[in-house]
C-alpha cells in the first residue's frame, strides 16, 4: 500500500515543467537571446532550487506500508519501523505511528500528508453524530489520515497472525523477532542535497553580485 499526495504530486510536477522549460529558454534563448550573465545563473540557480522544493514537499511524501514493515517518508526525514516493533497507529488530524526505537525508547513520527485541521476534524464528528445510519457515521467521521491508519493496522494484523499461525517453533521465533525488532528514523540524502545545494550555489552568487 502506497499512498500520496495527488494536489502536491501534481503542483509539483507543474513546476518542474515551468523550471524545464524557463532553463531552456535561459541557455538557448528560445523566446529571445541567450544569456549568461549573473542574473541569468541566479535565475537559473533559483528554478532548481524551487524544483529541490517540489521534490521534498510535493513528490517524495509517501506512507508505503509493505509485508516487513510500515515507512513513513517525510519531506527531509524516513522513518521505517518492521511490523513486530511498532506499538501504534492512530490517525486523527494526522496519521501518527508509534514503534520501539533502537534504545528500547518508544518514538513517534507524524505522516506529512494527509494532515488535517482541528477545524476540518470536528467538521467531521459532528457531520458523523448527525447522520442516522451508524455505517454513514463512520464514514462521515473518518479523516483520511484515520482511513489509512486503518489500513496500515489491517496489514499489521495480517503479518502479526501470519507470524503466530505457522509450527510452535515458527512462532516462538516470531516472537523472538518481535521482541527485538526496532525502528529508524533517518535523514534522507537526497532530500537534503536537492535543496542544499542549489542554496549554496544561489548563496554564492549572491556574495559574487554583492561584491561586484
Amino acid at each position: 500500500m502506497t499512498i500520496r499526495s495527488t494536489g502536491g504530486r501534481i503542483a509539483a510536477y507543474v513546476w518542474l515543467v515551468f523550471a524545464a522549460l524557463n532553463i531552456i529558454d535561459l541557455v538557448f534563448g528560445v523566446t529571445g537571446d541567450a544569456t549568461y550573465s549573473l542574473t541569468a545563473f541566479t535565475i537559473a540557480v533559483l528554478l532548481l532550487l524551487g524544483c529541490g522544493i517540489a521534490y521534498t514537499v510535493g513528490l517524495r511524501p509517501a506512507i508505503i506500508g509493505d509485508e516487513d514493515a510500515v515507512t513513513v517518508r517525510n519531506p527531509l526525514r524516513e522513518t521505517r519501523a518492521p511490523w513486530p516493533a511498532v506499538r501504534e497507529i492512530v490517525g486523527t488530524s494526522a496519521l501518527t505511528v508509534k514503534f520501539d526505537g533502537p534504545d528500547g525508547r518508544e518514538l513517534e513520527t507524524r505522516a506529512w500528508i494527509h494532515q488535517t485541521s482541528p477545524r476540518a476534524q470536528a467538521k467531521a464528528e459532528e457531520r458523523a453524530r448527525r447522520s442516522q445510519d451508524p455505517a454513514a457515521a463512520a464514514l462521515k467521521g473518518r479523516t483520511p489520515a484515520a482511513y489509512a491508519a486503518q489500513q496500515l493496522n489491517e496489514i499489521r494484523e495480517r503479518q502479526r497472525t501470519k507470524a503466530k499461525s505457522g509450527a510452535p517453533d515458527r512462532a516462538a521465533e516470531a516472537k523472538a523477532e518481535e521482541a527485538a525488532a526496532t525502528g529508524t528514523i533517518s535523514w534522507s540524502v537526497p532530500a537534503v542535497a536537492s535543496l542544499a545545494a542549489p542554496a549554496v550555489v544561489l548563496a554564492g552568487l549572491l556574495i559574487a553580485g554583492a561584491v561586484r
